[in-house]
């Protein structure tokens, strides 16, 4: 702990003082610390969440003589994580995404993003005007999975970005596999931009040797963490972090964050922040190893599962993977004859077992910081009887074609197709027109039609193919694919 401060909880604590001292309160939210909220929201929350439940503008909490209460929990964030600068977000790292593009990449600005960026990152880029190069990420056939880019790829791609200011990048992935960051890194600065990782799955990186290293510490200008997925914060809390290597600056950065903020942002996420950093700081080495070591005990217990095999450490050394996380369990369910789609709707109806994701060939289990040994024994049993009676003879068949990846014309920039005048086409008439819309295959989640690029009888195959076995196309207008929105 660099500070001495770090056990404490400056907002959390001011919120609490401020919250329960008995305040008279002729300000917002019109609830008035419960007395006026509706009887089943003061049941199903209580009158203590209710009292927190404060605005800004508070003397003590976020005015008065600096650093406020607020100011230094983002101080302490920033210290935590080894940032010059961190800010609370309370719409998700996708309000990180937003900001970022707009201060890396104004009107007209070339940047070059991974293909499968979070859909946060199209979108601001629709608003800032930025103009990207898409880079794909490697890609497994074999069980429909998108890794990370590589150093080489993205040295192809700057090459082919003249005046690029910034790099976007995507590690971990869904499936918990962190990419080369360091080689990323210094692949980017050599051009002269800076590197962003949306390491929005990876809140936890950097508190335990056995996790794969945080972005900062590889060399990363700016970083996203969603500390809710893994680290204990509230649902829509996430945090943004910039380096002080001085390619992004952290004023430009703050200004459109303010562009991008509620005036009116949840003091109950704000202060689940602060004491996730805390608990992160002070106790997280100690909750990690407990969790790694149940983690690998169900790796284990899985792997004896017939049919079925956990997708680990082999993985690491492919091309995109470098590290992988023990929080993920990816578990291949093609040995059971049966899909992981047909797994987890089992485990659902049966058990009330919900795992984070399915895909033809697996399922998905996210741990958090502090995972309970008990409920992922119950998980290898139920996980256990639903295969004992669902087993089939055979292999499932693979999702995906030998390609997941397309290099689509860009005919405009994404904030021209997406705010332009469109109109929706049949699928079969759309051949040749400009997307409108985002669509990606679900797995492998690599999108394969992005605003502002061409259509091809190619692309709607692909698509077609991946609807008829099951595949989910994130971001279609028609989920059913019937019809596309093109450019007028």
């Amino acid at each position: 702990m660099a500070s001495p401060d770090q056990p404490t909880a400056p907002y959390l604590d001011a919120v609490v003082a401020y919250g329960f001292r008995g305040s008279t309160r002729f300000h917002v939210p019109g609830h008035k610390a419960g007395t006026g909220a509706d009887l089943g929201v003061r049941t199903a929350i209580g009158w203590q969440t209710l009292k927190l439940d404060i605005p800004q503008d508070i003397h003590g909490v976020d005015l008065g003589p600096e650093p406020t209460p607020f100011q230094r929990a983002e101080q302490l964030a920033a210290e935590a994580y080894g940032a010059a600068r961190s800010w609370f977000l309370t719409n998700g790292a996708s309000q990180g995404n937003h900001a970022l593009c707009l201060a890396l990449a104004p009107l007209g600005t070339p940047v070059v993003a991974q293909r499968n960026a979070h859909a946060s990152v199209v979108d601001g880029l629709v608003l800032s005007g930025g103009l990207p190069t898409w880079v794909a990420p490697e890609y497994e056939p074999e069980l429909g999975m998108a890794h990370g880019i590589t150093p080489e790829s993205l040295d192809r791609a700057l090459g082919k970005t003249p005046g690029a200011r910034a790099a976007f990048m995507v590690s971990p992935t869904y499936y918990g596999m962190a990419a080369d960051v360091a080689g990323c890194a210094e692949v980017a600065h050599a051009h002269g931009v800076a590197l962003v990782v949306d390491q929005a799955w990876g809140p936890h990186f950097g508190f335990h040797d056995a996790l794969p290293p945080d972005g900062l510490s590889q060399g990363a200008d700016a970083v996203l963490t969603s500390t809710h997925k893994i680290a204990g914060s509230l649902t829509q809390s996430a945090l943004l972090h910039v380096s002080g290597s001085g390619r992004v600056d952290p004023d430009a950065v703050a200004r459109t964050l303010r562009l991008m903020r509620t005036t009116s942002p949840s003091s109950l996420l704000m202060l689940s922040l602060d004491g996730a950093r805390r608990q992160l700081v002070l106790h997280g080495e100690a909750l990690l190893e407990n969790t790694i070591k149940v983690s690998r005990r169900t790796a284990e217990a899985i792997e004896a599962i017939p049919g079925c095999r956990i997708v680990g450490d082999e993985e690491m050394g492919r091309a995109g993977v470098a590290h992988r996380d023990p929080l993920r369990l990816v578990i291949d369910v093609r040995g059971t004859g049966a899909t992981g789609y047909e797994v987890a709707a089992a485990l659902r109806s049966n058990f009330d077992t919900q795992v984070e994701l399915a895909t033809q060939a697996t399922i998905v289990l996210v741990l958090g910081i502090d995972e309970l040994p008990r409920e992922l024994e119950r998980f290898v049993h139920d996980l256990t009887s639903i295969v004992r009676r669902m087993e089939r003879p055979g292999k499932t068949e693979e999702v995906t074609l030998s390609t997941g990846t397309f290099e689509n014309e860009v005919v405009c920039p994404p904030r021209d197709a997406f705010l332009g005048e469109n109109e929706k086409v049949a699928v079969d008439d759309a051949s040749g027109r400009v997307s409108a819309e985002a669509i990606a295959g679900y797995p492998p989640g690599i999108p394969v039609l992005l605003p502002g690029e061409r259509i091809t009888d190619e692309v709607i195959a692909y698509l077609r193919e991946l609807k008829s076995v099951g595949a989910r196309l994130h971001g279609a207008s028609d989920p059913a694919f019937r019809t596309i929105c093109v450019m007028r």
